[in-house]
Order: structure tokens, then C-alpha cells, then sequence
């Protein structure tokens, strides 16, 4: 029979090297088939027909360059050569035996290799693989993620999203982080991976269409103070959401930021981006509008030393799954609901105290928070103890929930850790950037004024008259501390609460 290949090819080694680059070959034209199909193609397949069955079909090239090699080295010393297959004699009983035993056996072990492989595969992609497989270490994540507004999102949708490119980045980041848990060398708490994070145009977008963002929206907002009585007062806001589509109405508001007619870019001194002293608007009509900090101007040279970014949804949304709440917040919310009894005295004090007590474990927090506030009401209003005996019950186990989805003592983790750039209450948010401070040079001022981003409709305290207009209200302030409020950003007190 005629040869297409050199007779130094005909060995067992370059054999199975060819065998090996066949099959490589042929599931990677399945897989990129498959892909090219599928509706929601799965973000692992790329990374199998792009980096891990290339690196097969390699291994395989490579096999049957070292068999030629080996079998022109062996020609030239005069040794027999050429590829001697066992011959099978069909007609042979035991030949038969051995041929259907092994071809039956091939095909078991295929199938539970292919089986395998593909629950290996599902398991990769799965939500558990990523929280639970280096569980201490990213429990705090996990935890956060499966209380979010996006708990039903797979991790892999937004941390790699669609294409081969990411999928490569986050594996050798992986790789590194594999060496870290093995040798404790990693970071507590884990930073959050800004620099690192997609675009949100390649996640995000792909379901919150900003052609869609526009019009109002009102949002209520309950509170307790820190007084004896947990004094309750509400505050109504009409959120201008903003605009994205000039067909749909105005295009002002909270989303002119990412109105896809203006481009906003800022630069900021830390990986934060929490310190932003410069800003450039660039308007429809090709204008620019150079904005700088009277607290920090920057230098041409500080400037270029400085991270220059484009403003996109993260920039504002940057906790949009993983969320660890401030406790007042989270108090507010449980007592609104009535899970947590308003009438218990000083019941806002006393479970925000409980939660920012700085516990070394998380069992020892638990159990201190129980013994906490037993004791409180024990020592304190011994009637109420005895009288509001389950009451006092509830509190604790909704103090203890609070707990256990916010604070993490083993990973140093807390709501001071991560900022959320969502409003201005509890961190800068957007007070980065519109805190007054920030003026061109003609004298024009990124606004500090409230109504803005939103108008205050109504505001109502406890035994006192409702404060409404559809027109707007000025904001009063809970507690009396003259105009500091208005000079002062909000989180410079409440971020120590």
C-alpha cells in the first residue's frame, strides 16, 4: 500500500499522537458548533475549545514529532523500524474473546471518562464551586451573594461573561489564588477586584438596557433614632432616575452620568476611586468641561501619574451583589417590618452596639450578642424583661441574622470594609464628586444640592405634623445640630454607627 507520510512516521508513538490530534480536532469543531447554536452558550465552554483541547491537540502534534524523530534515529542505526500492530485473527476463539471484551470495556470507559467529564465541568461552572470550594475564604462573598438582588445570576456571568480572553485572565488568576489559600498568603478581607472587573457594557448591559433608564420612581424610607422611645420618622423622595432615551422623556437626572450623548471621565488618586479631584464632562456638541477639587487640584504631571476612567454603571452600582449592609440600616429595615418590637426601650441603641462590637469569632459573636442584650434589659428594665421575655427573644435572633450575612471576623470583614457608592448616607457616594468643591475655571460648580438627584416630597416624625409637597420640602434634620448637615457630608457621622 502506497504511503502519504514518510516511512519514519509509521511508529506507535506518532500512532497515538495522531490519534490524540484527531480527536482534539474533532470536539473542537463540535464544541464551536455547539457554541455558535446555542442560545445561552456556557461561558466554560470557551474555555475548553479555546485554551484546554488546543493545548491537547499540541500534545498530541508534539508526540508525533518526537515518535518521527525517534524512528529516523533508529533507521540510521540499522535497527528494525516500521509500525508492527498485533495482528487479530477473527477466527481465532480466544482473538474474539479479547477483541469484544476490550471493545466493550473502550466503550464503558469512554463513557464514564465523557460522564465524568461533563459533571466536572458543570461542577466548575456551578455558584457552589465559587463560594464553597475555599469555603472560609469565601464565605463572606458567598454569603452576601445569596442575600442580593442578584442571587440568581451565576458568579461566572459576571466575573468572566461570554469569550475565550477572560476565561484565560481568570485562570491564571485563579492559578495565583490557589497558591495563596494553599500558603495563607492571601489577603484579609480579599480587596474587591475593581481593576480586574468587565466593563459593564459586556456584563451588566446585557440584561439592564440604558435606553430603558428613564422617569422617576419614589422610594420611602423609614428610620428610628437612638433614643429611649426609637423615635420613628420617615422621609419620601422622588428619585430623578434620569434618562437614556430622549423618545421616552427628559434625558436629566441620576442616569445623565451615562447618557450615552455625554462622557464623563474622572481621574482618582486611589484603587478605591474614592478620591475623585478631577472630572471632564464632554458634552453632545464636542465640548469639554474640566472640573477640579479647590481641596486637591492636580498637576499636569500629578494628572498623568493619576487612574483616568471613563464613567460607567459600576462607578456608582459598585456593590450590586456583593452587599454587606451597615447595621443601622439593617435595624431600621427589621424593626419597620416589626420584627424587632419598637417599644422595647433604646431597641435601635442597643442592637446597633451588639452588631459593631468587634468579636474575634463568629460563635463567640453570637453568643455574645445574646448575652448582651439579656443582660441589657435584665439589668436595666427588669420589668420589660419579664414581661417582653419573647419579645427580647426575637430581637436577638434578628440581631444574630444581621450578623451572621454582614460581619465575618475570620476574614476581617465588615460594612467599613466595602463601600457602597449608592447615595451619600453612609459613605461619599456621590458626594465624590458633587461636594461643591469641584469648579472650572470660569467659576461653574459640580452642584451639592439635594433636589438635583432627588425631591423630598415628605418628611414625618413621630407625634409631629406631616411636612408634604408635591412641589418639594426642605430637609429637616432628626437630631438638631444647626447647619452642619448642610457643610458636612452625612457619612463623616453615620459611618461610624
Amino acid at each position: 500500500m502506497k504511503r502519504f507520510l514518510p516511512s519514519s512516521f509509521s511508529n506507535l508513538i506518532t500512532l497515538i499522537g495522531g490519534i490524540v490530534s484527531g480527536v482534539s480536532v474533532g470536539v473542537i469543531l463540535f464544541l464551536v458548533v455547539l457554541e455558535a447554536t446555542a442560545v445561552n452558550p456556557s461561558p466554560y465552554m470557551g474555555i475548553i475549545a479555546f485554551v484546554f483541547l488546543p493545548a491537547v491537540l499540541l500534545a498530541g502534534m508534539i508526540m508525533m514529532i518526537v515518535g518521527a524523530l525517534r524512528e529516523q534515529r533508529r533507521m540510521r542505526l540499522g535497527k528494525p523500524h516500521g509500525l508492527h500492530l498485533p495482528k487479530i485473527d477473527f477466527n481465532n476463539p480466544r482473538h474474539r474473546r479479547a477483541t469484544v471484551t476490550l471493545s466493550i470495556g473502550s466503550i464503558l470507559l469512554l463513557g464514564v471518562v465523557v460522564f465524568s467529564s461533563f459533571k466536572a465541568y458543570e461542577a466548575t461552572e456551578s455558584d457552589a464551586f465559587c463560594g464553597k470550594t475555599c469555603h472560609n475564604v469565601m464565605e463572606p462573598e458567598y454569603t452576601a451573594y445569596q442575600y442580593s438582588p442578584h442571587a440568581r445570576v451565576g458568579c461566572v456571568q459576571c466575573h468572566i461573561g461570554s469569550g475565550a480572553s477572560y476565561f484565560v485572565k481568570s485562570k491564571l488568576s485563579g492559578s495565583y489564588q490557589l497558591y495563596a489559600v494553599t500558603f495563607n498568603k492571601y489577603p484579609k478581607p480579599i480587596p474587591t477586584p475593581i481593576e480586574n472587573l468587565r466593563p459593564a457594557q459586556e456584563t451588566c448591559e446585557h440584561c439592564h438596557w440604558p435606553k430603558h433608564f428613564y422617569s422617576e420612581k419614589v422610594l420611602k424610607n423609614t428610620y428610628f433614632l437612638s433614643d429611649s422611645q426609637n423615635t420613628k420618622w420617615s422621609l419620601e423622595l422622588l428619585v430623578k432616575i434620569g434618562g437614556g432615551n430622549v423618545e421616552a422623556g427628559p434625558t436629566s437626572g441620576i442616569h445623565w452620568h451615562m447618557n450615552i450623548a455625554h462622557e464623563v471621565t474622572y481621574a482618582t488618586l486611589d484603587s478605591t476611586r474614592q478620591s475623585i479631584p478631577w472630572v471632564r464632562v464632554k458634552d453632545p456638541s464636542g465640548i469639554d468641561r474640566i472640573y477640579q477639587s479647590s481641596d486637591a487640584k492636580l498637576t499636569d504631571e500629578e494628572l498623568k501619574r493619576a487612574r483616568v476612567r471613563r464613567m460607567d454603571c459600576i462607578d456608582c452600582h459598585n456593590r450590586p451583589t456583593h452587599i454587606y449592609r451597615p447595621p443601622a440600616r439593617s435595624v431600621n429595615h427589621v424593626m419597620d417590618l416589626g420584627w424587632i418590637d419598637p417599644e422595647l426601650p433604646f431597641a435601635k441603641s442597643i442592637c446597633v452596639k451588639a452588631l459593631e462590637y468587634p468579636y474575634s469569632t463568629k460563635e463567640i459573636a453570637l453568643d455574645s450578642i445574646k448575652l448582651h442584650i439579656e443582660d441589657y434589659y435584665k439589668t436595666n428594665y427588669p420589668r420589660i424583661a419579664a414581661n417582653k421575655n419573647a419579645a427580647i427573644a426575637q430581637m436577638i435572633d434578628e440581631v444574630q441574622k444581621i450578623y451572621a450575612r454582614n460581619y465575618f471576623p475570620f476574614m476581617k470583614v465588615s460594612w467599613k470594609k466595602f463601600t457602597d457608592n449608592i447615595g451619600h448616607l453612609y459613605y461619599p457616594g456621590c458626594f465624590r464628586c458633587h461636594d461643591g468643591k469641584h469648579t472650572t475655571d470660569n467659576g461653574k460648580v459640580l452642584s451639592r444640592d439635594c433636589n438635583v438627584c432627588h425631591t423630598i416630597l415628605a418628611q414625618k416624625f413621630e407625634k409631629d405634623r406631616l411636612r408634604i409637597s408635591l412641589a418639594g420640602i426642605d430637609y429637616k434634620h432628626p437630631v438638631d445640630i444647626g447647619d452642619a448637615w448642610k457643610e458636612m457630608n452625612c457619612s463623616d457621622c453615620h459611618n461610624s454607627q
